[in-house]
């Protein structure tokens, strides 16, 4: 299994976050079912946060399963989503972390 993982902040300024907003509502409303078709499902999308962090307070935090990693790969490189693309990164700073379950024996020595 493999787990895609990011967090988004609208950055602040002048009408920078109407336009981000907007671009980033239309990107969220498409790309929905584009994941959908490679296999992913949504765990978790929300804007109830509680950072930890004094350097960084995002304003969404999303968690998508994927089947495997090919399978999350071929959802970012498709040519449905790359053309929507941009308005994620016309709107939004997001930092995203691919993370791909161990198998029940791999990480046994390194289990916290």
């Amino acid at each position: 299994m493999c787990y895609f993982l990011v967090d988004t902040y609208i950055p602040a300024g002048k009408n920078h976050f109407e336009k981000g907003r907007g671009l980033y509502d239309d990107y969220i409303e498409k790309v929905k079912p584009i994941v959908e078709r490679y296999g992913g499902m949504y765990l978790l999308r929300s804007e109830q946060i509680e950072s930890l962090s004094q350097k960084r307070a995002p304003q969404r935090v999303i968690i998508i399963h994927f089947p495997d990693y090919e399978h999350l790969q071929r959802c970012f490189a498709s040519k449905e989503y790359q053309e929507i693309m941009a308005m994620r990164t016309e709107s939004v700073d997001a930092r995203a972390l691919i993370v791909r379950e161990e198998q029940e024996n791999e990480g046994s020595s390194n289990q916290n």
